[in-house]
């Protein structure tokens, strides 16, 4: 269209040749009589730093002197030493262009600790321990809830409660629990978070004796410890479990009721719906062949109420913290 515009107005005037083509006459001038772009010239104010002062104040900044300090500061150190180089903005500027602004805490280097891997086939193999806060009357009155849990089975095997954290009760705590259950040297790893009972000089001593292994979570990783953490959830979840407790003894109490119940009564949905005690003391697989048993007896006699023959249930034969990704890392507790 625009060649056609171009062959008619050479017989008659612009105005019409667009008018009988339809091509805008901006049209036909911009793109027919193109004209070169002028480059222009970026300004630069009278009072801009020339290359050479940049390099200065960038030199000033990455002195050994300024170079963990904020351009604030370099600014008011300078003034108070009756030298001004330039703004803060300015040097916030500077540094931008050579890409040196960015947050100094990524910077930072911590140490890399290595994810806790650890299996459990059967009980007695890993245990998880923590202590939770139980409110006490007032406000910043708190006692501390031992729990040592058995990941396998989820069967708690050794509590207290008391009002303070204490090394040497974890010591004492785990001495018991190893000896209510038979533990043999090398047979057992007990896992827990950095506290400061958990990393403790007389816990790691008794640990060293019993010959257990011991192994730790990550800084600020809730999920290295999830089988303590689950339980704290179930304990604070029950319907009878107060605000606030009165006292330590109240809070014992409690707990004293709770733990067994939590053993012998609750069905767990890790374990098949079963309870820690049937699977810590070997009774799963009795009780799982007697439930499929009354299922078959059920479907036998009312089929079309079920939409497939009946299973049996199985039991986790594995219970990982931090599973890996391949098979070929699998690395097995030792059994005693």
């Amino acid at each position: 269209m625009l060649a056609a515009a171009k062959d008619l107005a050479s017989a008659i005037d612009t105005r019409t040749a667009c008018a009988v083509t339809g091509v805008s006459r901006a049209s036909y001038y911009r793109r027919g009589h193109p004209r070169p772009l002028a480059v222009r010239a970026r300004w630069q104010p009278s009072w801009a730093l020339t290359p050479t002062e940049k390099a200065q104040i960038l030199a000033v900044l990455h002195s050994q002197r300024f170079i963990d300090l904020a351009p604030a500061e370099i600014v008011a150190i300078l003034l108070d030493e009756d030298s001004y180089l330039c703004s803060e903005r300015t040097m916030y500027r500077l540094l931008t262009d050579a890409q040196e602004v960015r947050e100094r805490r990524a910077l930072a280097r911590h140490r890399a600790y290595q994810t806790p891997e650890l299996l459990a086939t059967a009980p007695n193999q890993v245990w998880s321990w923590d202590i939770t806060k139980l409110k006490g009357p007032g406000r910043w009155n708190y006692f501390c809830l031992y729990i040592i849990l058995d990941i396998f089975s989820r069967f708690v095997v050794g509590w207290t409660v008391a009002d303070r954290e204490s090394a040497q009760l974890a010591r004492d705590l785990i001495d018991q629990a190893c000896a209510q259950q038979r533990i043999e040297p090398g047979q057992l790893t007990i896992h827990a978070d950095r506290g400061s009972a958990m990393t403790s000089k007389p816990v790691s001593q008794l640990l060293l004796d019993l010959d257990v292994v011991r192994t730790h979570s990550r800084p600020h990783v809730s999920n290295d410890n999830p089988y303590s953490e689950s339980h704290f959830k179930t304990l604070k979840y029950q319907p009878q479990f107060p605000d606030r407790f009165g006292c330590e003894e109240d809070a014992r109490g409690f707990c004293r009721t709770f733990v067994p119940w939590y053993n012998v009564e609750h069905r767990h949905s890790g374990i098949c719906m079963l309870t820690p005690a049937t699977v810590h003391y070997g009774h799963a697989q009795q009780v799982l062949h007697r439930r499929h048993t009354v299922l078959l007896r059920a479907y036998q006699a009312h089929p079309d109420r079920f939409s497939h023959t009946p299973r049996p249930a199985e039991l986790p034969s594995k219970v990982w913290i931090n599973k890996p990704n391949t098979c070929s890392h699998e690395r097995v507790i030792p059994t005693g």
